[in-house]
């Protein structure tokens, strides 16, 4: 099992590589100031400029008491609604399944534990198209790693991608070849987590994709791959799509390969037509049931994002309820999260969008992408013009055939089917995670040797 690395052994690796300097802002959120950002080590690289130039500025999160006291006094004061008339999830998560977790949430549960592990990792924030991205900066002890950006989704966050933080940049610890290290970058989408919240339209998919690319070249980086699932997946088809210089290649656990001509049908829960094949009808038929049966989340997202804001910034249960559902649907859990993940881990979570008041400024990237992010026709993926990797989870939402990802994605490099995980592959399955990045992208670490030697000339 891994656990993240000490402040201690961060510092170690930061030090030899960082100079250190005092920084300290405030950030003042919906709440009133809920979150104290303070910085100490700064990046290579880094300006002492102000907040409104290209500088990266540490980072450091600290939530004021006050709003963990009020959390806990909500939770509480939760009213409640009857029990569900069946006896299983559905109608929705069970009643009994949240007011356990809702009374661990207020009595048992430690928000400064999951503050700590964040900030004992490298932490950095600056400013992109007028808004603050905040990310985490890991820099392997192998100088010949190879830069990523790792992009979570919805409900997931930062949090996702802890566990593979050790794997991915000191692989030797975990089993890996040296030569198969990563630099790690791990924002936050605007409008989820510390990052800002956008306040006008246009931030979607090809907008957070464009940041993205400013940012690891900002982080001076002449090359780079993209990986992402869930929103992660439809940024990085985005990049691949933009192609920007030094973009290496992507890899997707949530891939768009639906076929033009099955998308009607799918959301119509119509039968599957004839001449599927058996992996081909399996996928048709998971899709099916999503949009007919379980679908409805991201409808009202879609459609009405502010609505739902107003539940999710006023009720922490209800915000539990509403992320629960996905954790308890979409892992590899036979509908038991708690079987992959920890009550802490899931709370890790669900407490990052409660305290940056985030329910509403994330449901809003639904609005921005109001696609369908299984259709390849809709991610326009015969457009990306990078390698593309993918990796398929047993428990995502569909399996991807092979047959489809070939057709969608004609740039398809690598291709896997792995034994066990879901939909939050890298929190459920940081090890095996890990391991299919490692093999994914190593066909492109003699491009970026070549990249950077042409940089450096």
């Amino acid at each position: 099992m891994f656990a993240v690395l000490s402040a201690t052994t961060w510092q170690r690796w930061l030090t030899s590589t960082v100079r250190i300097s005092t920084v300290s802002c405030v950030l003042l959120g919906a709440s009133g100031g809920a979150w104290a950002v303070t910085g100490t080590a700064s990046d290579p690289g880094v300006s002492d400029q102000g907040a409104g130039s290209e500088a990266i500025r540490p980072y450091q999160v600290h939530v004021d008491e006050a709003q963990l006291i009020d959390l806990r006094q909500r939770l509480a004061a939760t009213r409640w609604p009857d029990k569900e008339t069946v006896s299983d999830n559905t109608q929705g998560v069970q009643l009994k399944s949240i007011q356990a977790l809702v009374e661990y949430w207020g009595k048992g549960y430690d928000w400064r534990k999951a503050e700590a592990r964040l900030n004992a990792l490298p932490e950095f924030v600056t400013t992109i198209d007028g808004v603050d991205i905040q990310f985490i900066h890991v820099r392997s002890p192998n100088p010949n790693a190879m830069p990523l950006i790792l992009t979570h989704g919805w409900p997931g966050s930062q949090f996702e991608f802890l566990k593979t933080i050790g794997p991915l940049t000191n692989p030797t610890a975990f089993g890996g070849r040296a030569e198969d290290a990563f630099d790690l970058v791990i924002p936050s989408i605007p409008g989820h987590g510390f990052s800002g919240k956008p306040t006008e339209l246009g931030w979607g998919p090809e907008r957070v994709a464009k940041a993205w690319d400013v940012l690891m070249k900002r982080l001076g980086y002449d090359h780079y791959v993209s990986q992402g699932g869930d929103h992660g997946s439809v940024i990085s088809d985005a990049l691949g799509r933009l192609a920007p210089a030094g973009l290496l290649g992507i890899h997707l656990n949530m891939p768009a390969t639906v076929p033009p001509e099955l998308v009607a049908s799918i959301n119509g829960a119509k039968p599957a037509p004839a001449g599927l094949t058996a992996s081909e009808r399996a996928a048709y038929d998971s899709l099916s049931t999503f949009f007919a049966r379980n679908a409805a989340y991201g409808a009202m997202m879609v459609t009405r994002p502010q609505t739902i804001g107003y539940l999710l910034a006023d009720s922490p249960a209800g915000t539990a309820a509403w992320m629960y559902e996905k954790f308890a649907a979409w892992t590899d859990s036979n509908g038991k999260p708690e079987r992959v993940l920890t009550r802490d881990e899931m709370l890790d979570d669900i407490s990052l969008y409660w305290l940056t008041n985030s329910g509403a400024s994330s449901s809003r990237f639904y609005w921005e992408n109001n696609n369908n992010n299984f259709s390849a026709a809709a991610q326009r993926t015969s457009e990306i013009k990078v390698p593309v990797a993918i990796t398929v989870f047993p428990h995502e939402i569909y399996r991807a055939p092979k047959s489809w990802a070939q057709r969608a994605y004609p740039t398809l490099s690598y291709f896997s089917e792995v034994s066990k995980g879901g939909h939050f592959a890298a929190w459920e399955q940081p090890q095996l995670f890990s391991e299919e990045l490692r093999k994914a992208f190593r066909p492109l670490r003699a491009a970026a040797t070549v990249a950077s030697h042409k940089s450096s000339q």
